[in-house]
């Protein structure tokens, strides 16, 4: 089970570090193009959601990794957790379906992860 929560942290930290670093450095007129919503968000909004989206795919891997303070792990996986049920409430209310389903799967898989390092897998 921890080869497997390894392998869900390392997948998610991608993830997500590849969604705040487009969200974080691109201009909004060019993620407006593979982000729609951002064009109805201020510009602060959307690096504050790339910022916690990055911080947290960080937190994912380098506390384990360093074997420093490592309860930040689980503790990003539960901030995850919270930041997809709040853009599946966010893109329900938008109308934008197609979204919702990944927000379910990143939802899940960390709240997976934060239950096996809470719980019967800390490190």
């Amino acid at each position: 089970m921890n080869v497997l929560l390894w392998v869900l942290q390392g997948l998610l930290a991608a993830v997500f570090a590849m969604a705040g670093v487009m969200k974080t450095t691109q201009p909004i007129h060019k993620l407006v193009g593979t982000l729609p919503y951002a064009k109805d968000l201020t510009p602060g909004t959307v690096r504050l959601i790339g910022a916690v989206e990055l911080a947290a795919a960080l937190g994912l891997v380098l506390p384990a990794t360093a074997g420093i303070a490592m309860v930040l792990t689980p503790l990003a996986a539960l901030g995850l957790a919270v930041v997809m049920a709040l853009a599946g409430t966010f893109h329900l209310r938008r109308r934008e379906y197609s979204a919702i389903g990944m927000n379910g799967v990143l939802l899940a898989l960390s709240v997976v992860v934060a239950w096996g390092r809470f719980g019967p897998y800390y490190f």
